[in-house]
């Protein structure tokens, strides 16, 4: 025989009683909020009540629904003022019995610097800008024209290939280097002029020695009666003035498309002094990039007679440059953004 509403009625009123008395019990907020928790939480016997109301007349639903929502109410708002009152207290009680003890050193902070690359990139702008160089910037994305074309990169060369070079479309890539600044700064500029061009390029490069993002700096300078002897002294000053005025410096016979003559260029290791290391594979040098008179074409290609100007050209792979400088052991860990490896690097800030 299912219960009447006086029966359950009755029992609501038990139930209250009993979460009633129990709250007000509670000698810690924790144990407060259990209390509530056992008496009108989800699970609790209150809510198992309102599954009974199925067994009364319609006329009866609404009436002990409303007597089961003003008990439960009357209890929420005895555990709101309890728990007040709790907390007050027990804070009152931690105020009293904790001290400050203002001789201990407060907590380490982590202190952010700049990235190792980024760094060296500032460096080198230093010793470049103490020549009479300033700095050029440039889209990523670029057109054929400039990161080919307009350097006289021919269209069956290796570096055009889809496996090298990020496509966009037809007539746009990911540039492979910033040499398309030097090409924007030619066509926007008239020389003589003296230009660094730093910023990330795009190759599909991806192994243990080489990411598919990286950085280059590049440097033009374009004036009259320019020689090979202008880009030696040049380039020669800035190892020195990097590495140390007792560093060595070679330059090998190359080829590229947009310079002639080209050569590439070494420094001597100067982690071990030229005895030989792992980092300079035993050889005692360490390549640094590639360089070279401006090709008369690219200079006519960018509307700057080369009948009248000269010019000469080189690039630095940054990342090469930041695992020399600071002695780096593995080009990865400039990507992994491992703070014990950042953090080498806080009071570093070189001007």
């Amino acid at each position: 025989m299912s219960p009447s509403i006086q029966e359950l009625k009755n029992k609501l009123q038990d139930l209250y009683q009993s979460a009633e008395q129990d709250l007000k019990s509670a000698r810690s907020s924790s144990e407060l909020y259990e209390l509530k928790t056992h008496h009108i939480g989800n699970k609790s016997r209150f809510q198992k009540m309102m599954k009974e109301m199925k067994n009364l007349s319609p006329e009866e639903k609404p009436l002990f629904g409303k007597w089961l929502n003003e008990k439960k109410t009357a209890l929420e708002e005895m555990y709101s003022s309890l728990f007040r009152e709790l907390k007050n207290r027990e804070l009152e009680q931690k105020i009293k019995t904790e001290k400050i003890d203002l001789s201990l050193p407060g907590p380490p902070s982590h202190k952010g610097g700049l990235h190792p690359v980024q760094l060296i990139i500032q460096k080198t702008v230093n010793i470049f800008k103490s020549l009479g160089y300033s700095v050029r910037t440039g889209p990523m994305i670029e057109s054929d024209w400039n990161n080919f074309q307009a350097l006289n990169i021919p269209t069956d060369h290796p570096s055009r290939d889809l496996q090298d070079t990020f496509y966009i479309d037809e007539a746009h890539v990911l540039r492979t280097h910033t040499s398309p600044i030097q090409v924007r700064s030619m066509l926007a500029e008239k020389p003589p002029m003296a230009i660094l061009a730093p910023g990330k390029v795009f190759r599909r490069d991806n192994d243990v020695s080489h990411s598919p993002t990286f950085h280059q700096m590049e440097g033009m300078f374009i004036d009259t009666h320019v020689s090979m002897a202008h880009l030696k002294g040049t380039l020669s000053y800035f190892v020195k003035e990097l590495f140390g005025t007792n560093t060595k410096v070679r330059f090998r016979p190359s080829y590229f498309p947009f310079t002639e003559p080209s050569a590439e260029y070494d420094c001597s290791c100067p982690i071990c002094g030229m005895k030989g290391c792992p980092m300079c594979k035993q050889s005692g040098w360490m390549e640094i990039g590639g360089c070279g008179l401006m090709h008369p074409k690219v200079l006519e290609l960018s509307h700057i007679p080369s009948e009248k100007w000269e010019g000469f050209a080189f690039g630095l792979g940054m990342e090469r440059l930041a695992i020399v400088y600071y002695g780096i052991p593995h080009i990865k860990l400039f990507l992994e953004n491992d703070i014990r490896f950042l953090e080498q690097f806080s009071f570093k800030g070189e001007s």
